[in-house]
């Protein structure tokens, strides 16, 4: 730091000095003041740059795993869609086992048959119906491919999804295969439907795994996105209480820097007395 000479007059080192000071004082009390105004410790890459670039690369993890969680909740919702209408599919096959078990009776007149018939091609025509109507944003729920998520930040981070195709023609209860017109066919009938049966508890079991893996993967996910939050806010975050002390001993230099500025203008009107 250089002092000048107070008998020298012409340039005014202290006051020089003083002003600098005071205005790197009052620059540093601006920069304080943003942070408190934003709640953010580096505002630009200026304020610390490997701790901005640090920050950055979190944030991107952190908003890349927000996403996926966003996505694992749509993958959830789209198997819910699916097995709610699995379970009414159940449903319907379990009310045609027991008209097909009627059927298989050799106790029933040719009309009870027809109607027996009539009712088993009405719950098949149902299944078609109920899988034609089970779509998530569009897309039907039950398709022969995979569904493929982005569960995770990196390129690798899928989870594939196959439901399959659920018709009465997939699952082998199409109104042509199924009918009780004598007993022997119901008893035919009888295996087609319980074949369905298994199938489609079978289905329902693979989405309760993919759920139980999807929500594995969620929790973890949310737990490590708590982490690299809590990291990134240990870097970029202002300390409220650390940024008020430190404004409040800048302000005291502020004031003290003010009084030496007008002491240092004062000073070389000293060499008035030696005239």
């Amino acid at each position: 730091m250089a002092f000048g000479d107070l008998s020298r007059i012409n340039t005014n080192i202290a006051s020089m000095q003083s002003l600098l000071e005071f205005q790197k004082t009052s620059n540093e009390i601006g920069t304080r003041q943003l942070r408190l105004s934003t709640g953010t410790r580096i505002n630009n890459a200026g304020d610390d740059p490997s701790g901005f670039a640090i920050a950055s690369r979190l944030e991107s993890r952190v908003r890349g795993q927000a996403q996926a969680l966003a996505n694992i909740a749509d993958a959830q919702s789209m198997l819910s869609v699916a097995e709610g209408s699995l379970g009414t599919i159940q449903d319907i096959l379990m009310t045609m086992k027991e008209k097909v078990m009627q059927g298989a009776n050799d106790t029933l007149a040719s009309s009870d048959r027809t109607i027996i018939n009539t009712t088993l091609n009405s719950l098949s025509t149902e299944i078609n119906s109920i899988v034609s109507a089970s779509t998530y944003n569009g897309l039907s729920v039950f398709s022969s491919g995979a569904f493929s998520f982005q569960v995770g930040e990196n390129s690798g981070d899928t989870f594939s999804v196959t439901v399959g195709g659920m018709s009465a023609s997939a699952i082998g209860v199409a109104s042509s295969a199924i009918n009780v017109t004598t007993a022997a066919s119901a008893s035919a009938s009888l295996s087609l439907v319980d074949s369905a049966i298994d199938s489609i508890s079978s289905t329902l079991a693979g989405i309760g795994n993919n759920q139980t893996a999807l929500s594995f993967r969620e929790e973890s996910l949310q737990n490590n996105m708590i982490s690299q939050e809590a990291a990134r806010s240990r870097i970029q975050d202002a300390d409220f209480a650390k940024e008020q002390i430190e404004i409040v001993k800048l302000q005291i230099m502020q004031q003290t820097g003010i009084s030496a500025l007008q002491n240092s203008n004062l000073a070389p009107q000293l060499v008035l007395n030696l005239l």
